[in-house]
Formats: structure tokens, sequence, C-alpha cells
């Protein structure tokens, strides 16, 4: 299936029953900067081969990388500006399966793809549903970098209850 680059209902309109299973979205691209990758690790993942390219450059790496938690964060800016409904989200339950599948070098170009695994309205809360979706990351060459599974919690359309 090709995947589909938008929903054809804004954010603000989407609800449980925009999200289907087998359904497949990929958003991007997002540019990463050595001077943001250094930035973030100085703040959040210290270790020298993010913050450090000399060490780093005689590191086992060849050079700087992205923290994993930079990929994950910078995959998540992807999923809320492209995937998640803005009114009807409500939660995250968590996540499974993280996975940093190879590393993300300065210059390199980072796309998301969405697939929609299942969707089931609660059995204690009827007003909401809950979809579980795969998120893969890769990079400008098709690499995969970066995958998880993750759940979320979403109001259903009040007009069609």
């Amino acid at each position: 299936m090709t995947p589909k680059t938008s929903f054809e209902i804004p954010a603000a309109d989407r609800w449980f029953e925009h999200y289907c299973p087998g359904d497949i979205y990929r958003f991007g691209p997002v540019e990463v900067s050595e001077q943001e990758i250094i930035a973030f690790a100085r703040r959040y993942d210290p270790q020298s081969f993010h913050i450090d390219p000399q060490a780093a450059a005689a590191g086992p790496h060849g050079g700087v990388i992205a923290s994993g938690w930079m990929t994950a964060a910078l995959m998540m800016r992807l999923l809320v500006d492209g995937f998640l409904p803005s009114r009807a989200g409500l939660a995250a339950p968590g996540c499974d399966e993280l996975r940093w599948l190879h590393p993300v070098r300065p210059g390199d170009k980072l796309w998301l793809r969405v697939t929609v695994l299942s969707a089931r309205i609660s059995q204690s809360k009827p007003d909401r549903g809950i979809v579980s979706f795969r998120m893969e990351g890769e990079n400008q060459d098709g690499t995969a970098v970066y995958s998880t599974v993750a759940t979320g919690i979403f109001l259903r359309n009040p007009n069609l209850r």
C-alpha cells in the first residue's frame, strides 16, 4: 500500500473513527544538524559521541551521532504534526518495542512512517477508542533508524455514537 502523506481531514476534526487498521502514513522530512544534536545531548544525554566532535571522530561511530532520545523526539514531532488528532487525542499509555536501529548523523533527513495496527472501542469508556500503531523512522537513504509500537486513546465522534 502506498503511504498517504496527510489526512483528508484537519487534525482538529479527526476522531477515533478516522484511524483504520492497515492505513499507512508518511510524514517528513526533518533535517538534523550537528548543532542541534550537540545542544540536545549536552542537556539530556551528554555522552562523548553526542557532544564532542573530536572524541566522536575517534570513536566507534566515526563522528557525532544523535542521541536515540533525540531521534525519538524528532519522530514524536512528526507524529504530532501529521498523525495525531488535536482535539480528540486524550492520552498515550505507552510504547513497546522501542528500537534505535541505525545512527542518525548530522545532515540526515528523517521521515516517519505510521501504520495503524488496530483500533477498538474502549470497553470501560465507550466514548473513546484505543489505537495501536507502528512508528518507523528512516533516513534519506531509506535506512531504518527508529521503530516502536505506540498506543493512543482518542475520543469517538459524538455525532456517530
